[in-house]
């Protein structure tokens, strides 16, 4: 999931924002934007019900959260957390 929202978000960031704003062409985001917006809610859900099986501290949530908003955060996340867990 972590790399799927990452994708889409970097995806999104520097594809789709850059044509829509240099070239006047707002179909990338629109085509890339439902996706990701799928992805973070996903992904979010997630975060929200491991950390409450116990799974993760408050900080560590918060680092996983936090990450969601920073581009690239998510593969951080998912290579430092997430392959740890059961």
């Amino acid at each position: 999931m972590a790399l799927f929202e990452g994708i889409s978000y970097v995806l999104l960031l520097f594809i789709a924002v850059p044509i829509k704003y240099l070239l006047d062409d707002p179909q990338y985001v629109k085509l890339l934007g439902l996706p990701h917006g799928l992805w973070f809610m996903i992904y979010i859900v997630f975060a929200v019900v491991i950390y409450s099986e116990g799974k993760w501290t408050k900080r560590t949530f918060y680092e996983i959260l936090l990450a969601s908003i920073i581009p690239f955060g998510t593969f951080y996340i998912d290579y430092k957390h997430l392959r740890t867990v059961d």
